[in-house]
């Protein structure tokens, strides 16, 4: 039996327990991370579809970014040879509950677990959304999220974040922000701070979450003090 680490939910798959194929939902400058929660609201038929098929079954879904953002609803620019093309790393979520409206939506939260890379696109399910072979065994460390296991410069993230929100014009929560642990904070960071569909990606593929720390600050920095010597010293 795999052992499971005290801060993984009980209901998450071990690695064993992964689909090999996974319904997708395209959808640029949108970021799902191990160990993150996602909200989503779901109108358009097809991907009412994907997320009543998912219940029906093992309840995860592939959150992955077009490579060329825009088109309808946000899910890429289609190609001439067929749908908008996606990169080749998404993140699996499980729903962990919904909630239906009365004019027809349903609202969605996805738990993030790991992250997969697409082997091939299959047909389109008989729904319409798409579906794909999903590889995790690249990523099969998301599966032990840990916070220790993040090295943060926390003092200089901070100060990039309350730079970043001035240039913005943003509000945080500091209270929220200071009693985050150091691994729920950079996820929670990197999901939920609008930068570009490129770096939300990049935030993605980071090897590990000290990795993502550092390309998180330097990305906060960059946008804070765009073009000037006065910032921070830059991460690498």
């Amino acid at each position: 039996m795999s052992e499971r680490t005290p801060d993984r939910s009980p209901f998450d798959p071990a690695f064993e327990q992964l689909p090999e194929t996974l319904p997708i939902f395209p959808l640029a400058g949108s970021l799902l991370l191990p160990g993150g929660r996602l909200p989503l609201n779901i109108f358009e038929p097809r991907y009412l579809a994907m997320i009543l098929d998912a219940l029906a079954g093992h309840r995860m879904i592939g959150m992955i970014q077009p490579q060329r953002p825009g088109g309808y609803a946000g899910d890429g620019i289609a190609e001439e040879s067929g749908p908008p093309a996606v990169h080749r790393t998404g993140c699996a979520g499980r729903i962990v509950s919904f909630s239906e409206t009365e004019d027809g939506r349903l609202l969605v939260v996805l738990a993030g677990v790991a992250r997969f890379d697409v082997g091939r696109e299959l047909e389109p399910a008989q729904g319409g959304y798409r579906r794909v072979t999903s590889q995790f065994s690249a990523w099969r460390a998301d599966l032990d999220h840990a916070d220790e296991a993040v090295s943060l410069d926390r003092d200089r993230l901070l100060a990039a974040l309350g730079a970043f929100f001035r240039a913005k014009g943003l509000k945080a929560d500091w209270d929220q922000v200071r009693q985050a642990t150091d691994g729920s904070l950079v996820t929670s960071l990197s999901m939920m701070l609008p930068f570009s569909p490129t770096e939300k990606q990049a935030l993605l593929e980071a090897r590990d979450g000290t990795q993502r720390a550092k390309l998180l600050t330097a990305f906060l920095e960059l946008a804070a003090f765009p073009g000037s010597d006065d910032g921070p010293k830059r991460a690498h």
